[in-house]
């Protein structure tokens, strides 16, 4: 029995999100489905994180154990024979003994995008959210950097949240600006259910001049999420990678 480690990249937009799902497909079950076509095994894929529905994956990192005698670096190919075009497995390799995708991680990076346009543009609307009026990219720096640190993330989660702390730390969030198109790049210890998508709501709505910079300031301390802090759509958010201690 060997554990292997996978990066693996999918497009959201069709699944019900990572998780093994009764109604709807899942990129687990899909991973799981070609595991067992290539193996015959019945086995359990477990990803760093449960991406939600139409949330995209550059670098999402799975693991699983197997009898298989498919070399661990061979893994991967055979598994895109068999993966629709949407999910795909960029590497395997074999992992330590007793690796966990999901407890081993230590930090993860995501991307949100967003595209600034009075039309929407059909080359982007799947991955990226439209923005409208003018942004105001020096005031969204600002608001950005207020995030960087240990803080209360109460204020920027989805309620239904089952996390016994709300405390986080955010080891970066830069944005970079190409044109009308802004990339929001976020790398912490861990995130709450949606904290991405609000967090980017957030400093979108100071870009646009709905809010101040102490608004976000106020929801950090207290704990109360601004009524103009909206949780953008899934389509923008993308798992760009997640980092190990190995």
């Amino acid at each position: 029995m060997i554990t292997l480690k996978l990066t693996v990249s999918y497009d959201g937009t069709d699944f019900s999100g990572w998780q093994r799902q009764k109604n709807g497909e899942s990129v687990q079950g899909v991973l799981e489905s070609a595991v067992e076509n290539i193996t015959g095994e019945k086995i359990t894929v477990t990803g760093s994180g449960r991406t939600d529905a139409g949330v995209h994956a550059e670098g999402q990192v799975a693991s699983f154990s197997t009898l298989s005698t498919v070399p661990p670096e061979k893994f991967a190919a055979a598994l895109n024979t068999v993966l629709p075009p949407s999910v795909k497995v960029l590497k395997s390799e074999k992992a330590r003994d007793g690796f966990n995708a999901r407890k081993d991680a230590k930090r993860k990076t995501y991307r949100y995008s967003v595209y600034l346009s009075d039309v929407e543009q059909p080359l982007k609307e799947r991955y990226k959210t439209r923005a409208y009026g003018a942004l105001d990219y020096g005031a969204m720096k600002k608001a950005a950097r207020l995030f960087v640190g240990e803080h209360d993330f109460k204020a920027f989660a989805a309620s239904g949240y089952s996390a016994k702390t709300t405390v986080r730390t955010i080891y970066s969030l830069e944005i970079e600006k190409s044109g009308e198109d802004y990339d929001f790049y976020v790398t912490g210890n861990g995130f709450l259910y949606n904290t991405v998508r609000i967090i980017a709501g957030a400093i979108l709505s100071v870009g646009s001049g709905r809010t101040a910079l102490s608004d976000v300031e106020r929801s950090l301390v207290t704990g109360e999420r601004h009524k103009d802090f909206k949780t953008l759509p899934a389509k923008g958010l993308c798992l760009v990678g997640v980092e190990y201690a190995d």
